[in-house]
């Protein structure tokens, strides 16, 4: 018996927002009802905003209760802001899930995701991308790297716990643990470098590395970018491009999508200034 939290058990029995969207502005499917758990998610977007969603959801208690979070989370947001949305915020709106079962919140990230990225016209997500890996849960590689890196996993089986692959046959646990082994070899060399006091060379590398790999995809979802301008120490100077110039909600994503993972990945002493 899974130890499920309250919040949990509350969305699995009475969840929110199931259904559809007769006129919804995008319907979004992920997962495979063939061999395990799948979600629809539908989007109602009126000018820029999410005025509704709702989701129909094949699973167990986690994925039926991270997609209602999910739902509820992401309704009245703009689409820049629900795109700031992570898999461990569902988790944690939820009071938590079993270790076992935190690959249902990552299902309702990826979900979010794919909507943004047909509403916005786009190639499907780069963790749809790459090489599959586990043809049982159709996992690519690309997934398993970004999976790795975001949540610090060391073990197959915490992979297999954010990812399902390697849950089904286990014939592709070989080649998760060669990639575990590239990216735990890339981690180390990274935390290497940076061990001790960062250097102006090293901080600034770091800050357009977090720039590029953790922030511009999210913001290109919302047809956004942003770009660096100047970084003097701590202190970094950015401008927005594309649909973030001139959005209302800029500010909020300045200090809670820019500022915020700069400072969890780079420098918690991090500010950002926008330069129009």
């Amino acid at each position: 018996m899974w130890d499920y939290s309250e919040k949990v058990m509350d969305h699995f029995m009475n969840p929110r927002n199931v259904g559809e969207i007769p006129d919804a502005t995008v319907v979004a499917d992920v997962g495979n009802i063939t061999c395990g758990d799948a979600l629809r998610l539908y989007l109602k977007i009126e000018n820029e905003r999410i005025k509704d969603a709702k989701f129909k959801t094949f699973g167990c208690a986690s994925a039926i209760a991270s997609s209602s979070m999910l739902t509820e989370m992401i309704k009245g947001k703009t689409i820049s802001e629900a795109s700031a949305v992570t898999d461990d915020d569902i988790a944690s709106q939820l009071g938590g899930l079993p270790e076992a079962k935190m690959h249902c919140s990552v299902m309702g990230r990826e979900a979010l995701e794919k909507a943004i990225s047909i509403y916005r016209g786009q190639a499907k997500p780069p963790l749809e991308e790459g090489k599959i890996i586990c043809k049982c849960f159709g996992v690519t590689d690309n997934k398993i790297r970004e999976m790795i890196r975001r949540h610090d996993l060391k073990t197959v089986e915490e992979v297999t716990h954010y990812t399902k692959a390697g849950g089904g046959c286990g014939k592709c646990k070989p080649e998760i643990e060669q990639i575990l082994a590239e990216v735990r070899a890339e981690m180390a060399k990274q935390t290497t470098r940076l061990s001790g006091p960062m250097t102006n060379l090293q901080r600034i590398q770091k800050i357009m590395e977090v720039i590029n790999r953790e922030i511009r995809p999210s913001l290109r979802l919302d047809g956004g970018d942003v770009e660096v301008i100047d970084i003097d120490n701590k202190l970094v100077k950015v401008g927005f491009r594309g649909k973030c110039v001139g959005c209302h909600a800029s500010s909020v994503t300045l200090r809670d999508v820019v500022e915020k993972r700069l400072k969890e990945l780079v420098d918690p002493g991090i500010m950002v200034e926008e330069v129009h």
